[in-house]
């Protein structure tokens, strides 16, 4: 039996529901964050929550940061699910309202806590890599300056149904690209991209559309810690063409090397060696110790 935590307590899965007059349902109104458990503790919470109040703040959902009584819920609906280790998911949704679209902010949001484990992943996915197949579907513009990682996902399924298209993805583990409106390199369908090329690292900037993704901040920052350029900036497809290193970020799957690009036709091109390259394993290793892994349990 599954249990979901809804509104700070925990509930049988049959028994978690919300109302058809919830803005969530209705308009899209919420947002969510993903994260996951390092030995059984949620990384990188803070700054998860942090950007949940913020984009809450945007919305007009009341929403206030508290770590301690959050971590003492995760840790009681993983409990309750018989687990030591977690992917998790917050979801904060407007809560009920009229029919209609409402000129004042929300009043009663609904907060659901849901857990599953962690997906088994082969190590020699952190050597051999993935594919990164470019898409037809275009990263479509932020409702707002910047983008939210909002309840409203039709563009990432309506990407993620095309690369399923695709049947040389596939072979490759490939996840799609999404360029957006002017051609220009954006993201992932859920994933933040970097690049490198002589030794200077690059990733697209915000303005491109892109969600700000929490791991790709941490990359960010240990880019400056060890002194390594970088540029947030406006690629071309081309531009990944000519890449030294490739690879995606996210929250679970940590930096996940892309050696191979794939064309809409099909066709493939190899980056670097066609293995994981040495910056791509310097900073998945970095971003492991930050997480408190230590080398040996590394597989690289």
């Amino acid at each position: 039996m599954n249990f979901i935590g809804m509104n700070f307590g925990i509930v049988e899965e049959q028994d978690a529901k919300v109302s058809v007059m919830d803005h969530g349902f209705l308009y899209g109104m919420g947002l969510f964050e993903t994260f996951r458990t390092y030995g059984g503790t949620p990384f990188l919470l803070e700054r998860h929550l942090k950007r949940l109040s913020t984009g809450c703040h945007v919305l007009g959902i009341p929403y206030k940061v508290d770590i301690e009584a959050t971590s003492t819920w995760i840790f009681s609906v993983m409990k309750a699910n018989g687990l030591g280790e977690a992917y998790i998911r917050y979801t904060v949704s407007a809560g009920e309202d009229i029919l209609g679209l409402p000129a004042d902010n929300y009043n009663y949001p609904n907060h659901i806590l849901t857990v599953k484990e962690l997906p088994k992943t082969n190590p020699g996915l952190y050597v051999h890599g993935k594919g990164l197949q470019r898409l037809h579907a275009r990263r479509n513009t932020p409702e707002g300056p910047v983008r939210l990682k909002s309840l409203h996902y039709m563009n990432n399924i309506l990407a993620k149904r095309e690369l399923a298209t695709y049947p040389i993805a596939k072979s490759y583990q490939a996840e799609g690209l999404m360029l957006n409106a002017q051609d220009i390199v954006a993201e992932g369908i859920v994933s933040n991209i970097f690049f490198a090329r002589l030794g200077m690292l690059y990733t697209p900037h915000v303005d491109t559309g892109i969600l700000p993704g929490i791991t790709r901040e941490v990359v960010l920052e240990l880019a400056m810690e060890q002194g390594l350029a970088y540029e947030e900036g406006y690629y071309t497809w081309s531009d990944l063409l000519t890449a030294d290193e490739i690879w995606m970020t996210n929250s679970i799957q940590e930096l996940v090397p892309v050696t191979t690009l794939i064309e809409e036709d099909g066709s493939c091109i190899t980056i670097g060696s066609g293995t994981v390259g040495p910056i791509t394993t310097r900073f998945l290793t970095l971003y492991r110790q930050k997480a408190g892994i230590t080398y040996e349990d590394n597989n690289l």
